[in-house]
């Protein structure tokens, strides 16, 4: 490959960056941002923004399978499907935001939210099983060349979502009315960045299998379906319990917000350097060097108390990084092993989606009642018992789960994936 192809194939690749910091940038407003929103500007109630919130993820899990379904059959007109979608997302995100609502606020949250779910995960599907195609003119490691940009444009996005609302409030009266219209201009940047990619087959491998019966049948397509289940559980627990434990165990609210930027951009910085080191040692050293560092990092968190801010960063540093490794190293690895399975690229990546989402659905339906029936309120003021729930929960369940995540992965042939 010259100098001037790589330039190319790099400008080419900043356009998967793009869109996809485009499309986790609507995660973090969602699930940190908008429930909040909606109880001071509207007076919801939190239980009943909660209640609607799960009930919209355990849809958005069942859909995953059916929307990769949709993708392959819309393959032929995917640039205007793409486009459509991307615009329902950007002003479902200003209906959410900008828009007063015009019915009952619990009414208007739910339909908004459902509109961007929904949109997200189309794109999201769509977005992944294009990379399969892309990565295929990438070289002999174009999977984890193609999982560097768009992974670190996809952490780099969330950082941005973080600090956008702390960095808007200083020049807006309505910050997170601003947040949604900038929202729809990166929207419209990353539609016009990817116009040239939704072409090809996003299904690049020519065959006569069809339905989901080739990727399930396949030992290492469900080996790595249930590793990316089981990895992702540990992220979805501490997304859950990370504001509980900084402000109930920590006793450090006002560290939310910096604690939490910290752990993005260290997975960011981190996202790339993982990439580079699977390209040179081989997936699998790299992506158990990964998980060992995460239980690590969860062990350290078993020991700390209220004041331990500090040593609590290092551990977000430290838990930041392996993110970046879980995020780059097993998508790409599962995008590899569609590309040499099964034409059905869509549909695989909609049972990935499936699986990851599952995890966050569980988190919040099992968690929290745990928590309360622990005797644990949110503020300072909990006993020993509950704060020992607390931190049971947020990192002594995630150690257990990466544990089996390091079997599962040793124990798997990932070079044939």
């Amino acid at each position: 490959m010259t100098l001037a192809e790589t330039h190319t194939g790099s400008v080419h690749l900043s356009a998967f960056a793009l869109f996809a910091a485009f499309l986790a940038a609507a995660g973090v407003p969602i699930y940190i941002n908008a429930p909040k929103f909606y109880v001071d500007t509207y007076g919801v109630s939190l239980a009943a923004l909660g209640a609607v919130m799960f009930g919209l993820r355990l849809l958005d899990v069942v859909q995953d399978p059916l929307l990769g379904k949709l993708a392959r059959r819309l393959q032929g007109a995917r640039a205007a499907a793409v486009g459509l979608a991307v615009a329902v997302m950007a002003l479902a995100m200003l209906g959410l935001f900008a828009v007063t609502p015009p019915i009952a606020p619990l009414v208007w949250f739910a339909m908004m939210l459902t509109l961007v779910f929904s949109a997200f995960s189309f794109l999201t599907i769509c977005f992944y099983a294009q990379g399969v195609g892309k990565a295929a003119t990438l070289g002999e490691h174009g999977h984890f060349r193609l999982a560097r940009w768009r992974e670190t444009g996809a952490l780099l996005g969330v950082c941005a979502a973080a600090v956008a609302p702390t960095i808007l409030v200083r020049v807006t009266d309505h910050p997170f009315a601003a947040f949604a219209l900038v929202f729809a201009v990166l929207a419209l940047g990353a539609a016009a960045g990817m116009r040239t990619e939704w072409t090809g087959s996003m299904d690049p491998v020519v065959g006569d299998r069809t339905g989901l019966q080739p990727i399930l049948r396949d030992q290492t397509a469900r080996r790595l379906l249930l590793i990316g289940l089981v990895n992702a559980a540990p992220v979805a627990i501490s997304s859950t319990l990370f504001l509980f434990f900084v402000e109930s165990r920590l006793l450090a609210p006002d560290a939310e917000g910096p604690l939490l930027l910290l752990f993005f951009l260290s997975a960011a910085a981190a996202a790339p350097v993982w990439g580079k080191l699977a390209e040179r040692f081989g997936p699998k050293p790299c992506l158990i060097a990964g998980m060992v560092l995460a239980l690590i990092a969860f062990g350290f968190a078993l020991t700390l108390g209220a004041g331990d801010t500090v040593l609590f960063a290092v551990i977000c540093v430290a838990s930041g990084a392996t993110l970046g490794a879980d995020m780059t190293l097993l998508p790409a690895l599962f995008a590899r092993r569609m590309a040499e399975l099964s034409p059905l690229a869509t549909e695989g990546f909609g049972l990935w989606s499936f699986a990851t989402k599952f995890t966050l659905a569980f988190a919040a339906v099992a968690l929290l009642p745990l928590l309360e029936l622990s005797g644990f309120a949110a503020g300072p003021e909990n006993d020993p018992p509950a704060l020992a729930m607390l931190t049971l929960l947020y990192a002594g369940v995630p150690c257990a789960l990466k544990l089996l995540a390091i079997l599962l992965v040793a124990t798997t042939k990932l070079e044939e994936a």
